[in-house]
């Protein structure tokens, strides 16, 4: 993974409401601007990720989603809470150093398997039916 491991907290995390980008700076002077429609994709959530290999869920229909809330997670973390309900990823300072680092990469891979599925950014996602480990 690029930089500093462990990543040191960011210097600076800024919200911009209008445009839906999360901006985050760190300590080495690596400013990332991560769209929150990218971040909402790339949740590190169980809903989005699964319970392992092959079982990540394809995110569609999160185009115009935004950021309501940041929480802080101890001094490694911040939970993101977007205007579609969903809530449970925690992300760590090395997964958005690491989302920020590959971002062109990652949303090139997400537009790759958006296309094989048929589908685009504005597709809604399908009604979800009982989830066993209780996300939404």
């Amino acid at each position: 993974m690029p930089g500093p491991h462990p990543i040191d907290p960011p210097t600076a995390i800024t919200l911009h409401q209008s445009s839906r980008v999360l901006e985050i700076a760190f300590v080495n002077g690596k400013v990332f601007r991560l769209p929150c429609e990218f971040l909402r994709v790339y949740s590190p959530s169980a809903e989005v990720r699964g319970h392992g290999p092959g079982q990540e869920v394809l995110q569609m229909g999160k185009k115009d989603v935004e950021i309501l809330r940041i929480e802080p997670v101890g001094r490694y973390a911040i939970q993101l809470q977007f205007s579609d309900g969903h809530e449970t990823g925690i992300y760590s300072w090395d997964l958005l150093y690491e989302l920020g680092a590959k971002q062109d990469e990652l949303w090139a891979a997400y537009e790759r398997r958006l296309a094989a599925a048929g589908v685009d950014r504005d597709t809604p996602m399908a009604a979800k039916g009982g989830h066993a480990c209780g996300s939404h």
